[in-house]
């Protein structure tokens, strides 16, 4: 099985990392390598650019992929996004130079009868400029959009924001989000017909286990038997609290998985109704 993810960009490290969480990990660190073997018997990790990721997957080239969800759409290729991954979030987003001193894409349109838009994402913006009614000339670019109203090469952009930083260093505004993006791992919409689904369905299992576990921790407490039902009946679990008595003593381990978020008065109100000796621990991966 031959598993895709970006050579480069934001996504590359964080999608080597949930593979590493989900039990992948790389056998060898060749910079140079596209091809790169795996811990897992038959599973090989495959190098490339990810605009190019849904195009592999589709072809039969690869078994699943992760890039982001906007190379997906700006594709059209047929592939399955089977899982969110909860990392690579941002926005693709029109925006135009700050000094046109515009709020809105009408406010646009009765400044400019037609607009240069910079773009890598040729095929997202031809379609928005068709819905939003701008008549535009798509300038294709396959780097830095940001910096070519600055050169006069175009006089807006279509382009990936996450703070917005690079942006307004150029001067310029976003006005309207055309769609939010994250990144997804994707695989050919026929992948149950494939040879490798065993291998497939372990891994998906897996990553959803990662990321089922992220901002989850396990509980475990000590409770005197006389105050155990006030520490159960407070204290939130997955489905139910795990019980067990104590050797050689009138109390009892409760173990329980709650959100991170609600530790601190998790925690409060345990020790409130009598709980005691409480260990927190981190969680690698939640499998349902």
């Amino acid at each position: 099985m031959k598993i895709a993810i970006p050579n480069k960009g934001r996504l590359q490290q964080p999608a080597i990392d949930l593979l590493q969480m989900a039990g992948i990990r790389l056998a060898t660190v060749d910079e140079k390598a596209l091809i790169l073997p795996t811990n897992w018997n038959g599973v090989e990790i495959v190098m490339i650019r990810p605009e190019d990721i849904p195009y592999i997957i589709e072809s039969g080239g690869a078994d699943l992929g992760i890039t982001g969800h906007d190379f997906v759409i700006e594709s059209g290729a047929e592939v399955e996004e089977l899982l969110q991954l909860g990392f690579g979030k941002a926005r693709i987003v029109f925006a135009v130079p700050k000094a046109w001193n515009v709020s809105s894409v009408e406010d646009v349109l009765k400044i400019k009868s037609e607009i240069r838009i910079a773009t890598r994402y040729y095929n997202i913006a031809r379609n928005y400029t068709s819905m939003r009614g701008i008549k535009a000339k798509i300038v294709r670019i396959g780097g830095a959009a940001e910096v070519m109203p600055y050169l006069g090469a175009a006089d807006a952009v279509i382009d990936v924001m996450s703070t917005g930083t690079t942006l307004r260093i150029h001067g310029l505004e976003p006005i309207d989000t055309i769609t939010e993006t994250c990144a997804v791992l994707i695989a050919s919409k026929r992948w149950r017909e494939n040879s490798n689904l065993d291998k497939i369905e372990l891994m998906v299992t897996m990553v959803k286990g990662v990321l089922s576990a992220k901002g989850r921790k396990m509980l475990f407490m000590n409770v005197p038997d006389k105050v155990l039902n006030n520490v159960l009946s407070n204290l939130p679990a997955m489905l139910a609290p795990a019980i067990a008595r104590l050797s050689k003593s009138d109390a009892w381990e409760v173990i329980t998985v709650v959100d991170e978020d609600e530790l601190p008065e998790i925690i409060l109100r345990a020790k409130v109704n009598g709980a005691r000796d409480i260990v927190v621990i981190d969680i690698e991966k939640v499998i349902k």
